[in-house]
């Protein structure tokens, strides 16, 4: 299998309900984003003209329409810290999702976005989302 790996950066702001630690505060990060994605079949033979199996430009307008678009210079907020804090709901730039915004579900929810707009030869293998340089989580395709 081949991969190729596309990297992006953006900033966005959360806070996670129900946490005990300062997390549980509105705060951002400055997140890199790492997108890998591989062909469908084992590539035996050299590939054809032009030579890619997808194009670093068409995984960038991708991941850039489908995830960084939306989430740069954003705040997400789960509907339940909004219930406790309703005036924060007033933001231009807020994202409401019905689950914690952690770094583990900010990964589903890419993974499914990026599952859904891919071209059907080429499978999404590994999302790795770090929140500072030296943490990061995610997420990896079942073989």
């Amino acid at each position: 299998m081949i991969r190729l790996t596309k990297i992006f950066h953006f900033e966005m702001a959360h806070a996670i309900h129900g946490y005990q630690g300062a997390c549980k505060n509105i705060h951002g990060h400055s997140y890199e984003l790492h997108v890998t994605l591989g062909t469908i079949e084992i590539q035996k033979a050299y590939i054809l003209m032009p030579g890619f199996i997808i194009d670093f430009k068409q995984i960038k307008n991708l991941v850039n329409t489908a995830i960084i678009e939306k989430f740069d210079h954003s705040l997400i907020l789960s509907t339940a810290y909004l219930s406790d804090h309703p005036t924060n709901n007033i933001h231009d730039n807020l994202i409401i999702w019905e689950v914690e915004p952690s770094a583990e579900n900010i990964l589903i929810y890419m993974q499914d976005v990026l599952n859904s707009k891919l071209p059907s030869d080429i499978k999404l293998i590994q999302i790795k989302l770090f929140e500072t340089k030296d943490s990061f989580a995610e997420w990896i395709a079942d073989d």
